[in-house]
């Protein structure tokens, strides 16, 4: 589609076509397709929003960093915000506080996933370490597998002591998918207190849990 065609499919009143004039975006510049992305920031329907903001991450400029930066505040959509808090980590180590703080503020487990899964790839530690200590503090079971499993990425980092403060505490764990996750991350450290545990896990009940003990052994 050319630009204009791709104008024409923005303002069709079918939400198919204005998806379908986003897509077509990828094809152009930043400097042709982020002002048009955001004219589209605030349409009705969420999937629209959602790949506007998809958009906005590979189309960056200093005008759509802040339109995300909007996204991951005010939509009432968690797709949407947890697709701008995906796109918002293009950007690199400015991001970092802001999905840092979103994450404290926004309880979504969509949300807290998204930014669980960004933050392991922008090499800030600490901020990995604080918001899987914020995730382990609440009651989702999906968000605390997630923060187990960065945890694991912890390893031979700075934050490695703390980690495993985080991590040991859960080796009894009552759920047998929680013990797993721990003992899946545990093998990634190399210290006694890790070691130990580990040994405790292998004479675990669930045979799930030995599996990923002997597995993570290897």
């Amino acid at each position: 589609m050319d630009i204009e065609q791709i104008k024409v499919a923005l303002d069709n009143s079918d939400p198919q076509q204005r998806m379908k004039g986003i897509r077509e975006l990828r094809h152009y510049e930043a400097d042709i397709a982020a002002p048009l992305l955001l004219d589209h920031i605030n349409d009705q329907e969420f999937l629209v929003r959602s790949f506007v903001a998809m958009g906005l991450g590979r189309k960056r400029s200093d005008n759509a960093f802040e339109a995300l930066l909007a996204m991951i505040h005010h939509d009432q959509d968690p797709n949407v915000r947890a697709e701008a808090a995906n796109s918002l980590s293009f950007y690199g180590d400015i991001s970092v506080a802001h999905l840092r703080q979103m994450y404290e503020s926004d309880p979504h487990w969509l949300v807290r996933r998204s930014i669980i899964a960004v933050m392991v790839d922008l090499n800030s530690p600490r901020e990995l370490l604080e918001i899987c200590e914020i995730g382990l503090s609440g009651d989702d079971q999906a968000v605390i597998e997630s923060c187990l499993s960065a945890l694991g990425l912890l390893a031979a980092t700075e934050q490695q002591p703390a980690a495993l403060q985080l991590l040991l505490p859960l080796v009894p764990d009552q759920s047998w998918r929680i013990r797993l996750q721990v003992a899946k991350s545990l093998g990634n450290f190399d210290h006694p207190d890790a070691i130990a545990a580990l040994n405790k896990l292998k004479l675990d009940q669930d045979h799930r849990v030995v599996g990923a003990v002997l597995e993570s052994m290897i």
